[in-house]
């Protein structure tokens, strides 16, 4: 009796832990075959693209702590050398961070840059508007003001941000998200692609332009994705920061090695 306990107990358990795991990993379907950039910063996967398809982090001043990048002035981060599909037009940029300054501005928690041009779409702070977010672009041709906006007064607290661009008959449709909520809608153009070997991925600056970094922001990146792909609202909202990391899938493996002496 007491060892059917045990092992009753060892499976609920085991169960309950294993849907832990596995039903915050649900929403990370939404168009996970359009992910084409993701970085977690956790543990044994600290510098790399979970996809594979861009190198290693360059960290330049930045550091990667507690599963988080923090960036601040001066304090950066890159990556190059990307190997997949052409970027856009169609795209969705999406971080989960924590703001750390207020008052340090027109940086991006993530930037598409072109290595060949000024060219470059991000998810930009303070750059028009004193504590607003925007959808950041080269001469601003894909930038308005948000609208309604949103106004950060406050620091320290986790949020997500995502904007994404649809193709509009060559211009951009664009739609921003603070914390799953649209804070600017609109369309402006030209929209634009990335080629595979003429794009970088920027955290910190919202342009590198002729080897000059522009703009900071002081922040700690949970997570930043890159999707060739429109998300829209409830697909933005499904989604959870740092679903599926390396340590969540040996923890995974865990739960089903117990579930197997349980039986």
């Amino acid at each position: 009796m007491t060892m059917h306990l045990e092992r009753y107990f060892i499976f609920s358990f085991s169960m309950l832990l294993l849907l832990g795991l596995v039903i915050p990993a649900l929403g990370q379907a939404e168009k996970k075959d359009d992910l084409i950039g993701h970085w977690t910063f956790e543990k044994g996967a600290e510098l790399e693209d979970l996809t594979g398809h861009f190198s290693e982090i360059d960290l330049l001043d930045a550091e990667v702590k507690d599963g988080k990048l923090h960036i601040g002035n001066n304090e950066w981060a890159m990556t190059t050398g990307y190997k997949g599909p052409d970027i856009g037009p169609d795209k969705t940029l999406i971080t989960w961070l924590y703001l750390d300054d207020l008052n340090v501005t027109r940086g991006a928690t993530l930037a598409v840059n072109k290595s060949s041009a000024d060219t470059f779409d991000a998810i930009v702070y303070a750059e028009r508007q004193p504590k607003r977010w925007m959808a950041g672009s080269s001469f601003f041709r894909r930038t308005q003001d948000a609208n309604p906006g949103f106004e950060e007064k406050e620091t320290g607290k986790l949020i997500q941000l995502a904007v994404s661009y649809e193709d509009d008959g060559g211009n951009a449709k664009i739609m921003i998200y603070r914390n799953g909520k649209v804070i600017g809608d609109y369309t402006m153009g030209p929209i634009v692609s990335w080629k595979a070997g003429d794009v970088e991925a920027l955290f910190g600056p919202r342009a590198l332009i002729g080897g000059t970094a522009y703009g900071w922001v002081v922040a700690r990146v949970e997570d930043a994705r890159i999707y060739n792909a429109v998300l829209d609202e409830k697909e933005i909202n499904n989604l959870v920061a740092d679903t599926l990391n390396v340590e969540a899938r040996g923890k995974l493996a865990t739960v089903w090695g117990m579930l197997k002496l349980s039986k």
